[in-house]
């Protein structure tokens, strides 16, 4: 809720505009164009359709940008007033939804239980489910011992979607720590490798058949991709890419291609 519709709808056409244009980075192509990665924007529910709309007007490679939902109910359909129905969502052309943010779990209780049947309802529809997960402590000067049991606390959340979904979907895990939304500090580089490495290698995650990508939600900046190391697949920003510029600049740096426009 930080954008206005209007502000959303000039947002989007911005962003459009910049991977349309031939100039957005001279010596490289989009990394839209060549596939490399997977970019999507999931803004709130009044502005998805001309989200949508925008997209899938704007010419290649900027239609090709994905588009989620920030939440869904866990039904299909029924007496649940107010929710919003993960069906409908697929229907108009959601390609993913964003289930168990922090916010969420802070504001309306959701629990890991309500979280994993969202999900199930997410996979149900043919879309992915963004799994938003994070330790709510912050570490102490334990050192790796920090780590470890901030990771002992996300996979609890992890494992208790994945159990209940189709070993064969599509899933993203998006991993935040809770302790650093809106800190002075954010938390450092080794510290998010260091849980994502043992999400990655926990039974839960490696036992799937679906593609399992792990991305980091957490307060970014210039460099974070590179200090990341590769150990994530991608990066699920917020405020830091509130400005259409930084956000494409972004694209082309997680895509490999160098600077961007």
């Amino acid at each position: 809720m930080y954008f206005s519709h209007a502000r959303t709808t000039a947002y989007v056409s911005s962003v459009l505009s910049l991977l349309s244009s031939p100039s957005a980075s001279p010596s490289s192509p989009s990394p839209l164009e060549t596939g490399t990665i997977d970019a999507f924007l999931i803004p709130d529910f009044v502005s998805l359709l001309p989200t949508l709309a925008a997209i899938s007007a704007a010419p290649p490679p900027a239609n090709t940008l994905l588009v989620g939902a920030q939440d869904c109910c866990a039904h299909d359909a029924g007496a649940h007033t107010g929710e919003v129905s993960p069906a409908v969502l697929r229907e108009v052309g959601c390609a993913l939804v964003e289930v168990g943010h922090a916010e969420r779990r802070r504001l309306y209780g959701e629990t890991d239980a309500v979280v994993a049947e969202k999900a199930r309802a997410v996979v149900r529809n043919g879309m992915w489910p963004l799994v938003c997960v994070g330790e709510q402590r912050a570490p102490g000067e334990d050192g790796e011992d920090g780590v470890q049991r901030a990771a002992e606390e996300v996979l609890a959340q992890v494992t208790a979607v994945l159990e209940g979904l189709d070993a064969k979907a599509e899933v993203v895990l998006a991993y935040e720590p809770v302790w650093a939304i809106g800190a002075a500090q954010p938390a450092s580089a080794e510290h998010v490798r260091g849980v994502v490495r043992r999400l990655r290698e926990s039974e839960v995650v490696r036992g799937r058949r679906g593609r399992t990508r792990i991305v980091y939600g957490g307060a970014a900046g210039p460099g974070l991709w590179e200090r990341l190391g590769g150990e994530v697949d991608g990066l699920f920003l917020g405020r830091f890419a509130h400005e259409p510029e930084q956000f494409v600049k972004l694209l082309y740096e997680v895509g490999g291609m160098g600077g961007g426009g």
